[in-house]
């Protein structure tokens, strides 16, 4: 969004003219301003240029929520509410619909009866679309040739941690996660080897002693892990898996919208007892009880937040059990590790939200004296045509 702006737009473009859709929306967090300087210049010169859609492309920043990369739950920012995710696909039930759905309320605008009372909406993220126009100018089978069966094309990659530098760029899926490691991240500093690696909080850990499991998503699958979005965190041998659970079970008990009780209970019951024992508070029927919340965390679940938590805690406490029971004994509290949200990469540096550390469950803050507000969290900006 960045460096080519056009090529998103583009994308979304032919995917709204194919679809012969009504509008269309390009939604970023309101904080990513490089980002959001570059799409409205684009929508302006492309628009003046007569390379848009008939239909009207609109800019929409929405809040830092974790949710809003959640399809249902960027349709309710787009519509003007928080991003609370919904029950029904986009396809069943989509934007400004007039039917309301059980559990969540419909859409707060109304639609003409020739749009239909569902209003199927097609929701995508901009990484897909900017392969819309390579696609179409060079073939599905030019695009068939980089990459592997299951995972074609390539993939953005972001690299950071404990690593010489965070880093980022395009990977060809099917390169070893160890390359892209030395690669994107320069590999880590002299004497130290990789404990794990986490692709977002979304998968199971992938350990050290499976670097080679290639970048795709079949291959971190055969390898018990995932790709999700390609972003890896690196963490490195004097690194304790407790104090690396401790930050991704707060992070998805902050950012759990509530809705469904079983993940926000849940979250949070496995946050407090890891807090215990990085603290030294903890007895060994907290690791007991963590194991339980997990096995029902997923319960009734209208998103993936819950699988989350499931998959990531649960892989960090059979990979390394050792890490867990150690703390029970150990004289001072664990690290606490920062949570890796990443604002920028600036020179091989990994600039991290400040923010997260005074979220609170409630998606208020926790504001220190004389700290600036956080930034600012929606807008809707110019259309494009």
């Amino acid at each position: 969004m960045r460096a080519n702006p056009y090529q998103v737009i583009e994308g979304l473009a032919i995917a709204a003219d194919l679809l012969r859709v009504r509008e269309a929306f390009v939604v970023v967090k309101a904080s990513f301003e490089p980002e959001i300087a570059a799409l409205e210049r684009a929508l302006e010169q492309m628009a003046a240029a007569d390379l848009l859609c008939e239909a009207p492309i609109t800019l929409i920043g929405g809040p830092e929520e974790y949710l809003l990369g959640e399809e249902t739950a960027m349709l309710e920012v787009i519509e003007g509410n928080d991003p609370m995710p919904r029950w029904l696909p986009p396809y069943l039930h989509g934007l400004f619909a007039t039917t309301p759905q059980e559990g969540w309320a419909g859409g707060s605008r109304q639609v003409d009866e020739v749009s239909g009372a569902s209003n199927p909406t097609l929701a995508s993220n901009v990484e897909t679309f900017a392969n819309v126009p390579l696609i179409l100018r060079r073939g599905a089978e030019w695009y068939r040739t980089i990459g592997t069966a299951e995972t074609p094309g390539p993939l953005v990659c972001t690299v950071v941690g404990d690593v010489v530098r965070a880093g980022y760029g395009e990977v060809e899926p099917g390169t070893p996660v160890r390359d892209v490691i030395e690669h994107l991240g320069g590999g880590l500093p002299p004497g130290r080897r990789v404990k794990l690696v986490l692709s977002g909080v979304s998968n199971r850990v992938l350990t050290g002693d499976r670097l080679d499991a290639p970048v795709s998503y079949e291959g971190l699958a055969a390898a018990n892990a995932g790709l999700g979005s390609a972003g890896f965190i690196v963490y490195d041998d004097t690194r304790s898996a407790l104090s690396i659970a401790r930050w991704v079970s707060r992070f998805l008990y902050v950012e759990s919208c509530g809705q469904c009780r079983a993940c926000k209970y849940g979250c949070g019951e496995v946050t407090r007892r890891l807090d215990a024992l990085a603290a030294r508070r903890g007895v060994l029927r907290d690791v007991e009880v963590i194991g339980e919340r997990l096995r029902g965390v997923t319960d009734q679940n209208r998103c993936f937040v819950g699988e989350e938590e499931q998959r990531t805690i649960s892989s960090l406490l059979v990979n390394f059990p050792d890490d867990f029971a150690a703390e029970l004994d150990a004289p001072t509290p664990v690290e606490e590790l920062p949570t890796p949200k990443i604002v920028d990469i600036e020179d091989g540096v990994a600039v991290y939200d400040e923010w997260v550390a005074y979220k609170q469950p409630d998606w208020t803050y926790s504001i220190p004296p004389g700290a600036p507000a956080p930034r600012r969290r929606t807008f809707v900006g110019a259309s494009g045509r």
